[in-house]
């Protein structure tokens, strides 16, 4: 079994009760132990569309990195994500952090995630759930990776899970 470390975001229609199926869903591949809080966030990149509802879920599962790429986009498309512009609007979006100490980068996956250093809120829900896992290339724990961001103020505590 392997540790991973998820982010889901929503931000078209019922955005928590999004959250709330994806996680479900999940579950038959992540045996999910601990979701943070949900945080409501401004979108990042394409900025002309409905904020978002985002946290972060560890689990342990079987499937191989790029297996779990497969199962999370998998979610995805059952759940009526359509591909539009980059960074547009979307029912469901679940990116994979981290998966153990692994580190794969190839054409369609990177892990540790590629931007997630630089994303607030990415990084407060992950430090909220597990403040001590660390960037394999960075070397830095989420919670250093946190304390190094800018306080934009941009990530508002919405609801316990």
């Amino acid at each position: 079994m392997a540790r991973a470390y998820l982010a889901l975001g929503s931000n078209l229609g019922d955005r928590l009760a999004n959250l709330r199926e994806a996680v479900t869903r999940l579950e038959k591949n992540v045996h999910v132990e601990k979701i943070s809080a949900v945080y409501e966030t401004e979108p990042w990149g394409v900025v002309e569309q409905p904020r978002f509802f985002n946290l972060v879920l560890a689990g342990e599962t079987e499937l191989g990195p790029m297996a779990l790429l497969e199962f999370v986009k998998s979610v995805e498309r059952e759940m009526g994500r359509v591909e539009t512009v980059r960074y547009g609007p979307r029912v469901i979006d679940v990116d994979v952090l981290l998966y153990d100490e692994v580190i794969v980068e190839n054409d369609v996956l990177e892990i540790p995630h590629a931007r997630m250093h630089e994303r607030r809120f990415v990084l407060v829900p992950l430090a909220e759930i597990a403040p001590d896992a660390t960037h394999p290339r960075l070397k830095k724990s989420a919670r250093e990776l946190l304390a190094q961001l800018p306080n934009a103020g941009d990530v508002h505590f919405f609801a316990a899970w």
